[in-house]
Parts: C-alpha cells; structure tokens; sequence
C-alpha cells in the first residue's frame, strides 16, 4: 500500500528527461506536475557529459515545479540497468533483545550480516530486497517485527551495478541542486509496477525499447531474474531512415512519427509522401512500404537480439509472454512484428494517467510508483547497505519528497545525523561476537 504523501520520480533517458510529481491520498496516485525535457549529455542510456546532463535536469524540474505549484528538493531517480547483476544473499542473527521480541535494529543486524560478501573495486551495491524472513525455523514471515525468537534470518536479492554508472547519474541530481531521496533499479521498478500479480507469480518478460537502447527484463516467482540490455533503440530507426533517404535526422524523425510503420505488409505501396533530400531542390517521392521495411530492418535486428538471450535461459516457455513498453513500442506494427520473431503473446503498455496516455512515461511512473509503495523493511534493510539509522517515524521524508505547506523540512536531516556515525562493519562484527557467545 503507497504511503501518503507527495512523491517525486526523475527518469534520465537517451531521448528525454521526465519528470513527474504525483501526490497519494488513500493510496491513490494523483499526478500533479509533469516534466519532459530534451536529453543533452546522454548516449545510450549513459551520461557521456555532467553539465550538459544537468542543465536538462534543470529544464524538465522547472516544468514539473511550475505546473505542480511546488518547489522539488528531492527525488527518486531510476538506475538503468547496465550490467545490473542479481544475487540472493541470507543472513542470519541471534536476536539480541533480551525480551527476544524482534524489533528494527533486528532487522538492520539481520540484512548487515546478509551483506558480508565481497564486491568488486569497480562494483557497488544498489539494493536489498529483503524477501523472506524465518524465525526460530518459522518461513515465509514478510515483517518479523514484534514477534518473539532467539533465531533470525532473512533471504533477499542483492542488486550490483557499474559505480561509474551510480556515480554519475548520483553527480548530476546534486549539481541540479537536488538530493536523491531513493535510487531505483528501472527495470524493477517497471516489472513490479505494470505487471498484474498473476504475471509477476507465473513468470512475464519487459522489454522497454527507449530512444538509446532496449532493456529486456524477467519477472518470475514475483522475483526479478534476468535483465540484458542492448545499446539499440528509437533513435536508431531514425538514423536508418535519415542514411536511407539522405535526409536530415529531423526530417527522418518526423517521416517515422507521421507515416512509419514496423510492419511492411500493413501497409501500402501505392501510398507516398514527399521527402526533402539532401543535395535536392525538389522533394523526392517515397512509398509507405519502403519506409516500412527500413524501420522493420531495425526493429527486427532488436528484436532477435532480445530473443537471443531469452532463449538462453527458456524464458520465452513462460506464460505471461511479453509486454512491450517505451517510447519506441508506440509505433504501429511493433507488436505484431514482435509476435512473429518471438512466437508467444505479445502486448503493448500504456499508462493510464490522464494526461500521460504514451509508453514514454511508463518508466517515470514505475519509478514514482515503486518509491511510494516501498515497505518499512526494506528501508531497514535499506540502512544496512547505506551505513545511516533511519527513524521509521519519518522514513516517508527519507524516501520521498513530502511537504509541508509544499515545502520540505529539514528536521529529518537533523534527526538522523548523528546516527549515521554507527558503521555497518561494526554491527556486523558484534552481532556475530553474540552468535558466537
């Protein structure tokens, strides 16, 4: 169930920069401001320039800010999923409470111990996802708090990114004069938040094709397993057509909006439009069908790409098939094409705010959606990884930007400071001198 509040959600991608404010009341989202900016400083998904990257910040926030009447201190930002490894990880403690009653700092020694392991120099922990606990032999508690044990573990997932890929995007929030409330894996914030339970539980693939690169994703058993992401996308549909016709990329662009199709046989031979050409006085004559099968071309190289590494693990046998999403999804003819190189059922996502009805907008809203509805175990698992002692009393200003009178207090800040001095390592070390005792 979402927390009430106002939540924030950034979504840097190739193309553009979303930004969306939505405010829950009774756990219903209510989106009251938007941002979209043109991407500068982003190749393929990764930010290739800072300052160029956090003048477009800048621009989609002052949207945002502008519509919604608010001023954004803080938002939850999405990871891309580069070289994004998951791992399960368990842990396990002698609850040190001399009731035995399990309490928060149970949690937090519990994840901690979770977290020994070693992590590559050039690698860092993005999160914990705490997915089962077990109390003196009792399994499948979700929130072991105020029950009574001597004997606590947990199992989770341990999600591992690139630090360059954390740091930048991390840089570019802060030089924008903003703190980052929550960082979010897109991709999972994606599966868990377009998908229905029934999807999540038997198993579904994500593909989100973006302007700069398609992200392929697998939910199973509520779990995400796999993800793989090809450095292919929107954008390069539009440079097929612009190197084909010899027209500019703007004029390609806009011949893909207005006349394309991914799927040739849907269309007509018969039916032209004028093109300007390079090194042409006069506009040159161009038929439906050829632009059709330039962007197939494209898209089916994507596709087969995505296939590949499905097939690898057999993860197209699953029953939820495949649910297509991002701006380059929104093409017509891309779901039957779709159909036809992966063989199973093939579906497109579109959200439903109004206002926001295009594929464009699904990561933005994942990702807003996914900050609201994170539960209280996971910010204590949360606190093991990041080294700071989170007061659950406001943990909804921790992960979100919530306001009052619209703007954000600093009291939370104030709050946990000196808490933050308490190191992970240390907790881990006299958790297992009890163990041991």
């Amino acid at each position: 169930m979402a927390k009430a509040g106002m939540y924030v959600g950034l979504d840097i991608g190739t193309t553009s920069i979303k930004v969306v404010v939505a405010e829950y009341i009774d756990s219903q989202m209510n989106i009251i401001g938007v941002g979209n900016a043109k991407s500068e400083g982003i190749n393929r998904g990764i930010i290739v320039d800072i300052d160029k990257t956090v003048q477009a910040i800048q621009r989609a926030v002052k949207q945002a800010e502008e519509k919604a009447g608010i001023q954004i201190k803080s938002v939850s930002v999405g990871l891309p999923a580069n070289l994004l490894e998951v791992e399960t990880c368990q842990g396990m403690i002698a609850v040190n409470n001399e009731s035995k009653e399990i309490m928060d700092d149970d949690v937090r020694n519990v994840a901690s111990a979770a977290m020994v392991r070693s992590v590559p120099p050039e690698r860092q922990i993005v999160a914990l996802l705490p997915q089962e606990f077990t109390v003196d032999g009792f399994e499948g508690i979700k929130d072991p708090r105020g029950m009574i044990g001597v004997r606590l573990e947990m199992f989770g997932l341990v999600f591992t990114g690139p630090k360059t890929i954390i740091h930048n995007i991390t840089k570019c929030v802060e030089k924008a004069g903003l703190s980052v409330a929550e960082t979010v894996i897109t991709s999972q914030a994606l599966t868990e938040s377009i998908l229905s339970d029934g999807e999540k539980d038997f198993g579904t693939i994500v593909i989100d094709m973006g302007g700069g690169q398609t992200t392929t994703a697998v939910m199973h058993d509520k779990q995400l397993k796999f993800t793989h992401v090809d450095q292919e996308g929107g954008e390069f549909v539009t440079k097929d057509i612009s190197i084909v016709l010899n027209t500019s990329f703007n004029n390609a662009e806009a011949l893909k909006i207005n006349y394309g199709d991914a799927y040739p046989s849907r269309t007509s031979s018969d039916e032209d439009f004028p093109v300007d050409v390079i090194g042409k006085t006069e506009p040159v004559k161009v038929d439906e069908r050829y632009l059709a099968e330039i962007i197939e071309a494209r898209l089916e190289q994507i596709f087969r790409k995505a296939k590949e590494s499905l097939d690898e693990i057999e993860a197209l046998d699953l029953p939820g098939g495949v649910v297509l999403t991002g701006g380059a999804a929104s093409l017509p003819g891309v779901v039957d094409l779709a159909e036809d190189i992966f063989g199973t059922t093939v579906k497109l996502h579109v959200p439903n705010q109004m206002g926001l009805r295009n594929p464009v907008f699904t990561n933005v809203i994942s990702i807003v959606n996914y900050s609201a509805e994170l539960s209280d175990v996971y910010h204590l698992a949360k606190s093991a990884v990041t080294g700071e002692k989170v007061s659950l009393s406001t943990s909804a200003v921790s992960t979100a930007p919530v306001y009052d009178d619209y703007e954000a207090s600093n009291d939370y800040e104030e709050e946990i400071k000196p808490k933050n001095e308490e190191k992970v390592s240390g907790k881990i070390k006299d958790f297992f001198s009890n163990i041991f005792d």
